[in-house]
């Protein structure tokens, strides 16, 4: 069996929407993001990132992304539809980069070996390490927690910024054994993390059947038995209020999530947002504004920020 590729020379404002875009609407087998900055950065023997320095001769300038489909799928269609989609996000005020979309086929056994090669332990913190399946890891603190993750195809992997800022919001959050939802949970890596950093209950939900199978390997991996995992969008058909709800998701997304905040929070409880490039930044505070919330905490990575949220004062 051989799967179809498709490689799009683009910017890092666009991937986590491409990303979205590929597994909601255009049923990818999994997705793959490479920047050309991160693959620089070599001689980190604990980062996911070390790679051959060969390995980004074919990269664009700033960010290539990757789709994999069957090879049954109709390949001018998918490019037809990538191309306005990237058109799309161009309207928004995005930078799209290069825009160039390549096509070809590989042997799905040449991919199950290959993308190994990228993921490696991720040293974390003094309380969190990220460790692939196939990775022996021994922690230098006795008590530090391994995430055990089988990467796949797509759905988190605990190196993007994105995640790393979620975790950091966690870490900060879990100073007690509390509930917890994770929305848009993908790989489950952020759910798994509470649970290992001491959270009594989990929900984990998402609206992508892959993910969710995803959510479920992992956390089988991990021989958790707090977590539960439930197809929805956002927090839609969600029951109950929790002490920490975190996503890790697009900006225009977590904006339709911030008016659930109210009904599933409880009244102490915390939000963590994290997948906000700096330019949605208006729009967020705007909405939690409006909807009684206040920043408690801003992180920023890059381009990137996390945020804890808390109810305004009254």
């Amino acid at each position: 069996m051989k799967l179809l590729v498709i490689k799009i020379a683009t910017s890092h404002e666009v991937e986590d929407a491409l990303s979205v875009f590929s597994q909601d609407n255009l049923n990818a087998l999994g997705t793959e993001t490479r920047n050309r900055d991160d693959f620089k950065k070599a001689g980190w023997l604990h980062d996911s990132t070390v790679v051959e320095m060969d390995d980004i001769k074919d990269l664009p300038k700033d960010t290539q992304f990757i789709a994999y489909f069957d090879q049954e799928a109709d390949k001018d269609e998918l490019v037809k539809k990538y191309r306005a989609k990237l058109k799309e996000l161009k309207g928004y005020g995005l930078n799209i980069g290069e825009g160039n979309i390549r096509t070809s086929y590989i042997a799905d056994q040449d991919w199950n070996t290959a993308w190994q090669k990228y993921y490696h332990v991720i040293d974390f913190s003094r309380h969190l390490a990220i460790v692939p399946k196939w990775e022996h890891y021994k922690p230098v603190f006795k008590d530090q927690q391994l995430i055990k993750l089988d990467p796949g195809l797509a759905f988190g992997t605990g190196n993007h910024k994105t995640t790393q800022l979620a975790l950091m919001g966690i870490e900060r959050a879990m100073i007690r054994p509390s509930t917890v939802v994770d929305v848009g949970t993908g790989s489950g890596i952020l759910a798994i993390a509470a649970a290992k950093l001491g959270a009594k209950k989990i929900l984990a939900t998402d609206i992508s059947d892959e993910a969710v199978t995803a959510a479920k390997e992992n956390i089988a991996l991990n021989d958790l038995h707090n977590i539960s995992v439930h197809k929805t969008n956002l927090l839609a058909d969600v029951k109950g209020k929790f002490n920490i709800i975190v996503a890790n998701i697009l900006a225009e997304i977590l904006l339709n999530l911030i008016p659930q905040l109210d009904s599933h929070l409880n009244k102490n409880g915390q939000a963590i947002f994290s997948g906000i490039d700096y330019l949605q930044m208006p729009k967020i505070k705007r909405a939690l504004n409006a909807n009684d919330f206040k920043i408690d905490l801003s992180m920023q990575q890059g381009r990137w920020v996390g945020l804890v949220i808390v109810r305004k004062d009254k």
